[in-house]
């Protein structure tokens, strides 16, 4: 890989940092709303369902470019300075990822047994332990929710690329890494890292499965 070489690992740790902060926030927030929208019942919830799967369908260079707007000098957010930094990387990701976060976390609560919910709270429990209860009873949704949001995050390249501008040695990720050396000719090595990254959502996937299979055993 030559000079390459010497970046390679701070490529993939990188790209590693920013998709599990994006992961981690979208999951702080998608899940307690996931479990909110499964459990509600309120007028509007079907229009809620469809932005939701809209926010799955986002265009990711739309995302990168209305980030873009709110991040430079001129936009409402310039003063934080975020814009080609690994910050507004991870808000990207953030924005992209939230929307299967809170969808499937909503279903997976909406497919447990009403039966019960229902024997939960005869038995006395409170809001939150009957919510908690849920949430332990749909954990394999949930699991499959945060499967879904790093595979969103890790193999993001529209948004990242426009806010975060694939600076070399600052914001270069693995999936602007590889259009980088795509566009140089240089296919072997994109070709390397794109089997880095397949890799990486590989080993996420199976540590979750197996997180999945150790709390069923449990």
């Amino acid at each position: 890989m030559g000079e390459f070489g010497q970046q390679f690992w701070s490529i993939v740790w990188l790209s590693v940092r920013v998709s599990s902060c994006a992961v981690v926030i979208s999951a702080a927030i998608g899940i307690p709303l996931g479990v909110w929208l499964g459990l509600s019942r309120f007028r509007g919830k079907r229009f809620v369902a469809a932005l939701l799967h809209t926010g799955m369908a986002l265009p990711p260079v739309v995302v990168g470019l209305v980030l873009y707007m709110l991040l430079s000098r001129t936009g409402p957010f310039g003063f934080a300075g975020w814009l080609f930094t690994p910050q507004a990387m991870i808000l990207a990701q953030t924005v992209l990822a939230l929307p299967f976060v809170v969808g499937i976390t909503s279903s997976a609560v909406s497919a447990v047994s009403g039966d019960l919910i229902t024997q939960i709270r005869a038995m006395g429990a409170s809001h939150w332990q009957t919510r908690w209860t849920v949430l332990l009873e749909a954990r394999g949704g949930v699991l499959l929710a945060v499967a879904a949001a790093f595979g969103r995050s890790i193999s993001e390249v529209g948004a990242v690329i426009i806010v975060g501008g694939n600076i070399e040695g600052h914001t270069r990720v693995l999936t602007t890494a590889i259009v980088f050396e795509t566009s140089k000719g240089e296919f072997a090595v994109a070709l390397a890292l794109g089997a880095v990254l397949l890799a990486l959502a590989l080993l996420v996937n199976i540590s979750i499965l197996r997180l999945h299979g150790a709390r069923i055993s449990a």
